[in-house]
């Protein structure tokens, strides 16, 4: 059964918090990449950003619903999102958009639990580690040549 250390990219594309947005543009699209791994001062990861977090700094603001009851005012969705969502939309660094939390895998992870995850939690960038230290980046590509290269994966139809 092939693992993350299979199919995973070795030479990672990685970026810091304080690479600024037009320089992960250009870092994307030179790289033909949809996404960069984000690292602190000690080369851990600590997030992911992607080509959908560049896009979302140029939507619309969603203004939440507000209903008016007796003189008080009820915001029926979070001003804290609103105002998340402005830091992200005028964020001029990666610090300012990416993803935290980044989930990752281990080299020995399975193509089927890799699968899962990236469906399940709509990822297209993933860290491999190694412990903790990163060792390579599973892309949504690289499950799509895994399928399209090896027989017996994807679909019995």
């Amino acid at each position: 059964m092939l693992k993350g250390s299979d199919i995973m990219t070795r030479s990672v594309i990685t970026v810091t918090k304080q690479t600024s947005v037009k320089d992960l543009a250009a870092i994307l699209t030179s790289h033909n990449i949809s996404g960069a791994v984000v690292l602190d001062s000690n080369n851990k990861v600590i997030g992911v950003v992607t080509g959908s977090d560049l896009i979302f700094q140029n939507k619309k603001l969603h203004i939440p619903s507000v209903v008016a009851i007796l003189d008080s005012y009820f915001f029926l969705e979070s001003p804290e999102k609103m105002g998340l969502e402005m830091q992200k939309m005028a964020g001029a660094t990666v610090g300012d958009i990416f993803s935290r939390d980044a989930i990752t895998v281990q080299e020995d992870t399975t193509i089927a639990e890799i699968a899962t995850i990236m469906s399940e939690k709509h990822i297209h960038t993933l860290p491999v580690l190694k412990d903790d230290t990163l060792v390579g980046v599973i892309g949504k590509k690289d499950i799509i040549k895994t399928i399209a290269t090896e027989p017996g994966s994807g679909s019995t139809t």
